[in-house]
């Protein structure tokens, strides 16, 4: 195990995130008991959910089972595509929240922006409006532009604290970063690894990774960690839920971040589906 524990990064509603969390995307709901445990034994202390996944109920048997008091702990699900709408997103919100076992949750995200739905401005009120009642610490989106982000601030006045998206040394977002930035909105990586092997094979970070005796893995947390990105690396491994927590401990020099910040692919870099024009049942 390791003793790093994660830096908390502040929102601009003035709650605070653990920058480095634990991701469990594609994890069955009875493993999301055991390797969510895992994580909190291995110091892991934010965990990201989402009603999608079908394993909220999984990881609130891992947070009832643990000894970590909640009130150190932060939990965060989304509401689904085919959720989305005012009183929709708010009876999805009271099933998480049973799923999961919780009075409350630290944060809740719009999974998609789904523009052809056309819904996400009063799916947003509708976080605005848990945000009120105390049930939600804090509120933010997943998969948003630039332009949905600056509607949702005119619609409502009210701007996320968070946008999670796809961000990886081949695709790292940097004219959506400077946006959030220039808002007070902080960006969050998923996929961080990338998919597959293809970047943990990548010649110019196995390079940075032998000069630091670290994983290509750890690496590349550390990147994200180094531009300001909250990050929730996944994995069902127990070493390397361990491993990857101990990015913490890798500290990249200025020519580290620039080869790495070098391997931009740009859209041919995307991995996933682009939010811009995405339409998922």
């Amino acid at each position: 195990m390791t003793n790093l524990v994660s830096p908390d990064l502040t929102f601009h509603d003035g709650n605070t995130i653990p920058q480095l969390g634990y991701g469990v995307w594609k994890v069955e709901d009875d493993v999301a008991t055991d390797v969510v445990q895992q994580a909190f034994a291995a110091g892991y202390r934010h965990i990201d959910t989402a009603r999608i996944y079908g394993n909220e109920e999984g990881v609130g048997r891992a947070i009832a089972a643990t000894d970590v008091p909640r009130e150190d702990m932060f939990i965060t699900t989304k509401v689904w595509n085919a959720d989305q709408g005012f009183d929709s997103t708010l009876a999805a919100f009271d099933a998480s929240l049973e799923r999961l076992g919780l009075d409350y949750l630290d944060l809740y995200l719009i999974h998609w922006l789904q523009p052809k739905q056309g819904k996400y401005v009063d799916t947003w009120k509708a976080l605005i409006e848990l945000q009120k009642t105390g049930r939600v610490k804090s509120i933010g989106v997943c998969n948003f532009t630039v332009e949905a982000l600056a509607e949702l601030e005119d619609a409502t006045g009210v701007l996320p604290v968070i946008n999670q998206v796809e961000t990886h040394p081949y695709f790292p977002q940097a004219e959506l970063r400077e946006f959030e930035a220039s808002k007070g909105i902080l960006h969050q990586s998923w996929s961080p690894l990338g998919q597959g092997n293809e970047l943990l094979n990548d010649p110019a970070l196995l390079a940075i990774a032998e000069k630091h005796n670290a994983s290509v893995a750890q690496v590349v947390i550390a990147w994200h960690l180094a531009l300001g990105n909250v990050v929730i690396p996944k994995s069902v491994t127990p070493s390397r839920i361990v491993e990857n927590l101990a990015g913490l401990g890798v500290s990249l020099d200025a020519e580290d971040l620039a080869a790495i910040n070098a391997l931009d692919k740009g859209a041919e870099g995307r991995i996933a589906a682009d939010p811009a024009v995405s339409d998922f049942a």
